[in-house]
């Protein structure tokens, strides 16, 4: 069994240049984001099932998904996001875990925004939370994304409560910093990590 590290964090908390950090120490990373955007490409089974589902009308003229469409409809209408979970998230948990188990450095790094609310916590050995305060988030988001403010403030109103995910998260890095403090939490927590993949 291979030690596998959960990483998340709300918007704008830091997640990003901490797995770009473990990518640079040699540590394979599946992210979470990237496998749910490859299993709805054109021709894959989820794709031809979230048409069959739901109509035509969710495809662009090339075959590709039409997401804004798609979001807006499940926006309106929750049952719709349901029907759209239990296409994507098996497809999405499968594909992880195959990217999980063909990963060759000394451990794997699952990185999910939603690591906690879709259960994927479940297919790590240890997770650890990037956190950061609300005010922090957002400034750094609106900088990154040129997003409103209001808007920053519903996406994380729409994640899990931080002090929840403190509470399920094994480690915490509090990113409040230049990245140089973070890296350097980063270091000690790598070499523990190190450690714990030679036991595994």
């Amino acid at each position: 069994m291979t030690f596998i590290l959960g990483l998340t964090g709300g918007i704008g908390s830091g997640k990003s240049a901490a797995t770009q950090w473990f990518e640079t120490q040699g540590i394979q990373v599946v992210d979470a984001d990237i496998v749910a955007r490859e299993v709805v490409a054109g021709g894959q089974p989820a794709l031809q099932q979230i048409q069959q589902t739901f109509g035509d009308w969710v495809l662009l003229a090339n075959g590709e998904l039409d997401r804004r469409a798609l979001r807006e409809h499940i926006f309106k209408e929750p049952a719709a996001r349901q029907q759209l979970e239990q296409i994507t998230h098996p497809a999405i948990r499968a594909s992880i875990i195959q990217q999980l188990q063909a990963a060759t450095s000394p451990y794997a790094i699952l990185v999910s925004p939603l690591l906690f609310e879709t259960g994927q916590h479940e297919l790590t050995s240890h997770t650890l939370l990037i956190d950061a305060n609300e005010e922090l988030q957002i400034q750094r988001a609106a900088q990154r994304d040129d997003q409103q403010t209001e808007q920053i403030k519903q996406i994380i109103a729409a994640q899990m409560p931080r002090l929840q995910k403190q509470r399920m998260a094994n480690d915490i890095v509090l990113n409040d910093g230049p990245l140089e403090q973070l890296y350097a939490q980063l270091s000690s927590l790598h070499l523990q990590y190190l450690a714990r993949s030679e036991t595994a």
